[in-house]
């Protein structure tokens, strides 16, 4: 087992790794920007190291000086948590040059799925299900034309090294293509500096459904139930769920073995999600696989009694899975929330600003994930996600109950957040029925925030 890692991260993630870590009797050393000079993770960790100013290109996403940071202070490994540098397949290939582990699959292996086109041709000849889509990368725009034609409209352009809902773009008929590949190309070459893009079926008003998995270096991996993250803002998950409650029994297992192909197909050694979209004749399709620990990793965690984080060290040690397929056993119904600090009657603009007080809901069933107290402050320089409120209940009704409890009792002081938008949504007819795909936001909003100015919420 590792003695010492860097925590490359920042916010709530920061501080699930550390807490992980001293359960695990490793010592953390963090890396942080002088914007969180005065924040929870670096207060709570062993030994603290600034990086760089506060932009993350300066700081959390600065090579160069994380792995001298890392070396300087005798750290075996490093985990990237989820964002910034998590799935760069760069960065943990200088991190395995130095001789610092990087808790994480190896470069090859995030490269191979961090490229969408790559990704979708190894799972066809895997057998598991994909879009209809592009014979590999759109040559430009008029191969784009061509082949949306051969598709059939909507068609999704999506960039190769994409992700988090950019370098995408949907186009509706022939006269729209041309447009969205300029446009959905220059946001890649922005985001991520690749501007290869490819294209699929756009699935009208699809369930998101993803599997977690987690494998060891010693060829072994299972996986931990499904996830339904159908419930998203602009391509931003806002409420998910465990087990997914659309799913008949035929379909959760034919869409887990699919996930355990995917992670055979490359000799999956880490904590990983693959991501499926579910049409609504009850198909499902691979879109991509996610090679790092996942923002509502929680919910798996609540239903499984499977520690995920500490898993995803000690497989990166080496150490073999301590259980297997059989032992997995999902009990109950598990809900997570994503508390941002925005204001939702302003079109969800995020509100950094200070915390002049700020309490959080307990009881049977409630878990807080946050890096929040009373008197810090929200940056500006990142993402506005200040706390999980993860619930856990027998049943999805009793789970729903507990998390309107713990939103209810969820008080901030100082900025303007969604949880009060999240309660309400808690009580949406469609919502409680599960009728719930991506594109619920956009279909409810306006109605839930008509309801939240009339309820005086």
């Amino acid at each position: 087992m590792f003695k010492r890692i860097l925590v490359a991260n920042r916010g709530e993630i920061a501080m699930r790794i550390m807490r992980c870590c001293m359960e695990l009797g490793i010592e953390t050393v963090l890396a942080y920007s002088k914007a969180d000079e005065d924040s929870l993770p670096v207060q709570y960790a062993a030994k603290a190291v600034c990086v760089g100013p506060a932009p993350a290109g300066a700081s959390y996403l600065n090579q160069d000086a994380l792995i001298q940071t890392a070396l300087a202070y005798k750290c075996e490994a490093v985990h990237p948590g989820y964002g910034f540098l998590s799935e760069n397949a760069e960065f943990a290939r200088r991190c395995e040059e130095n001789g610092i582990a990087f808790i994480g699959p190896s470069h090859e292996k995030i490269s191979r799925m961090g490229d969408k086109q790559s990704a979708r041709e190894l799972m066809i000849k895997s057998g598991v299900p994909v879009v209809p889509g592009s014979d590999g990368l759109l040559k430009d725009a008029d191969d784009a034309v061509r082949t949306a034609e051969r598709i059939g409209f909507p068609v999704l352009i999506k960039a190769s090294a994409g992700g988090g809902g950019r370098g995408m773009r949907i186009a509706y008929g022939p006269d729209e293509v041309k447009e969205a590949f300029e446009s959905a190309r220059a946001e890649a070459v922005s985001a991520f500096a690749n501007g290869d893009m490819y294209m699929e079926k756009y699935i009208v008003c699809p369930r998101h459904i993803e599997v977690q998995l987690i494998g060891d270096k010693h060829g072994h991996v299972v996986h931990l139930g499904e996830r339904d993250c159908s419930l998203q803002r602009r391509s931003q998950k806002m409420v998910e769920e465990a087990p997914a409650y659309c799913l008949n029994d035929e379909q959760r297992k034919g869409i887990c073995e699919a996930a355990l192909k995917a992670a055979r197909a490359v000799d999956y050694d880490s904590v990983g999600t693959v991501e499926f979209v579910l049409d609504k004749d009850g198909n499902f399709y691979f879109i991509e696989m996610n090679t790092r620990i996942q923002v509502e990793h929680p919910v798996t965690e609540m239903v499984t009694g499977i520690d995920l984080m500490k898993a995803q060290i000690r497989s990166a040690a080496g150490v073999p899975l301590s259980f297997t397929q059989d032992d997995i056993q999902i009990r109950g119904h598990a809900i997570e929330c994503r508390i941002n600090a925005e204001d939702p009657a302003k079109n969800f603009a995020p509100m950094p600003g200070d915390i002049r007080f700020i309490h959080f809901p307990c009881g049977a069933g409630v878990r807080i994930e946050t890096a929040l107290y009373s008197g810090s402050t929200i940056s500006p320089f990142y993402d506005s996600m200040i706390s999980k409120v993860i619930v856990h209940a027998e049943g999805r009704l009793e789970a729903i109950r507990r998390m309107r409890m713990a939103l209810a009792e969820f008080t901030v002081d100082g900025v303007k957040t969604n949880a009060d938008f999240l309660y309400l949504l808690m009580f949406h007819p469609e919502y409680l029925k599960g009728n719930v795909t991506t594109a619920f936001f956009e279909e409810h909003v306006a109605e839930l925030l008509e309801w939240d100015h009339d309820s005086g919420i």
